[in-house]
């Protein structure tokens, strides 16, 4: 059993190694599909109070919200796969609740891209809640999750500054073969 999480700012490419993971028919987890499903719970629009619901969800329920309400589903996968991906941790508090579940089976990934680069993807994607929060506004509410102690946490750091193939031929590097291939 492998757990393999991603972190990583918005448009670092944390999705397409989702993507990567789905074509290989590992099951992946997305975290921010948990907070989706609260905000249409609420009643909201997901694209535009997505950030909001999210520090809600931690407030009323604690920094480890998201991920234990995550975990059930990871444990579900793994009734039938050996590998998942969990798309999007944000704390160092989430992988803590990742570790303490699965253990040395936890794999922490940063996928990482500078701040022009990820505009520059984000604005090609035309994604909807870039309209409501600058990508500015998104890293800094993403940090103050404490993503980037997570991200310091990483067992493995992916640049993606190069290609597209690149980037797709290191995920698939990553789970076929385990970190190792991948340098930090």
């Amino acid at each position: 059993m492998t757990v393999i999480g991603t972190v990583g700012l918005p448009g670092s490419g944390k999705g397409e190694a989702a993507e990567v993971a789905r074509e290989r028919g590992i099951p992946v987890v997305t975290m921010g599909d948990v907070i989706r499903r609260e905000c249409r719970d609420r009643g909201l629009d997901p694209a535009q109070h997505h950030g909001e619901i999210a520090q809600k969800l931690r407030e009323e329920n604690g920094p480890a919200a998201i991920a234990e309400r995550s975990l059930p589903l990871i444990e579900a996968e793994l009734d039938d796969a050996e590998t998942v991906l969990v798309d999007g941790l944000r704390s160092g508090v989430e992988l803590d609740a990742f570790r303490d579940r699965f253990g040395e089976e936890f794999v922490l990934v940063s996928i990482e891209a500078p701040f022009e680069v990820r505009r520059e993807r984000l604005d090609e994607r035309g994604r909807d809640d870039t309209d409501s929060e600058s990508l500015e506004e998104r890293d800094e509410r993403e940090l103050g999750f404490g993503m980037g102690e997570a991200m310091d946490r990483a067992d493995v750091t992916i640049e993606n500054t190069d290609s597209l193939a690149r980037f797709r031929e290191r995920i698939t590097a990553l789970l076929n073969e385990g970190p190792a291939a991948v340098e930090r």
